[in-house]
């Protein structure tokens, strides 16, 4: 029996267990921030590799051999550089195979297969995957403008461990989006042979979604970079200050709840209940609210007049 329309096979896929353990390791790392200090003993060692950029002086005393392991904060590009070129040829492979009927390439086709892509005449899926695939590169091509043209990074550090997390994300969340698209055989099976014919409401709902959440994260990221210029703007420090508008009057990472928001209108895209996307997403708001947790706890510590009533991630909640 096919599945249904958006549902994708998930049950013990490999895609499924490596996105439910990241998830479980995000979801767990969260929870010990959050115990009162002093229940648990603090391993500096520990710290040091889940904080990067402003966050790591927060940490307990890093141990001198740490700083060895140190890497530039601006290498965040390499992320979106690499996405854009491996995202771009999946999406390019894709169009191929939508538009041309070209195959996939054999080594691509086995790659997918190995991940947990199934063979099923679910062609209702080819759209969805399509624009989420489209969506990413967006997104990854929109980040990397940032990086390059927007944000002012400092002298600031991460985790040699947390860059190649970075490199391999972008390339595992790129096949789990083309893992999803049905096959038949090493070519996309298209229901009807139209793809427009595909359109859903949902489809529309979640490229209204992804439009509306990456103009509110380049808004706050272009309210972080001028924090660091003149009205010229030219950079003219690379101090950290209270940064004010947009969803920043609600939480302290508005980007990074944009970024939530960004997966979450992929999951709309796939019709709601692409249960692997979901466990991407589940991965996303445990990373995301890990990262702004610390860093709302850095405002605080080093803002006295930080306003009370913002919160790091969630309004009005978290």
């Amino acid at each position: 029996m096919a599945p249904s329309a958006g549902a994708a096979p998930c049950a013990l896929s490999p895609l499924c267990l490596v996105w439910l353990t990241l998830t479980a390791a995000f979801l767990l790392t969260l929870l010990l921030q959050l115990v009162p200090p002093g229940l648990l003993p603090t391993c500096a060692l520990f710290q040091d590799l889940i904080r990067y950029g402003k966050t790591k002086r927060g940490a307990p005393l890093r141990p001198a051999f740490c700083r060895s392991f140190d890497v530039p904060k601006r290498y965040f590009s390499h992320f979106y550089i690499l996405s854009v070129l491996w995202n771009g040829f999946l999406l390019w492979c894709l169009t191929q195979s939508v538009f041309l009927g070209s195959p996939f390439p054999t080594w691509l086709h086995a790659l997918c297969r190995s991940l947990g892509a199934a063979q099923f005449p679910g062609g209702e899926l080819v759209l969805s995957t399509f624009l989420v695939l489209a969506f990413l590169w967006l997104h990854s091509l929109q980040r990397l403008f940032e990086c390059l043209y927007v944000s002012v990074f400092s002298n600031a550090a991460i985790h040699v461990v947390q860059y190649c997390y970075g490199l391999v994300y972008y390339v595992l969340v790129g096949l789990t989006v083309l893992s999803q698209v049905p096959m038949d055989g090493r070519n996309v099976y298209v229901a009807g042979k139209n793809l427009l014919m595909q359109a859903r409401w949902f489809h529309i709902l979640g490229t209204m979604m992804f439009i509306w959440s990456s103009a509110h994260q380049y808004k706050c990221h272009v309210i972080l970079g001028n924090l660091r210029k003149n009205k010229a703007g030219v950079v003219i420090h690379c101090n950290h200050r209270i940064p004010f508008g947009d969803w920043f009057e609600y939480v302290s990472s508005p980007n990074y709840l944009a970024e939530l928001m960004v997966y979450v209108s992929m999951a709309v895209t796939f019709g709601f209940h692409n249960v692997t996307w979901w466990l991407v997403v589940a991965c996303v708001f445990f990373s995301q609210a890990l990262c702004a947790f610390l860093s709302h706890k850095f405002y605080k510590r080093e803002f006295a007049s930080y306003p009370k009533h913002r919160k790091a991630f969630l309004p009005f909640l978290f």
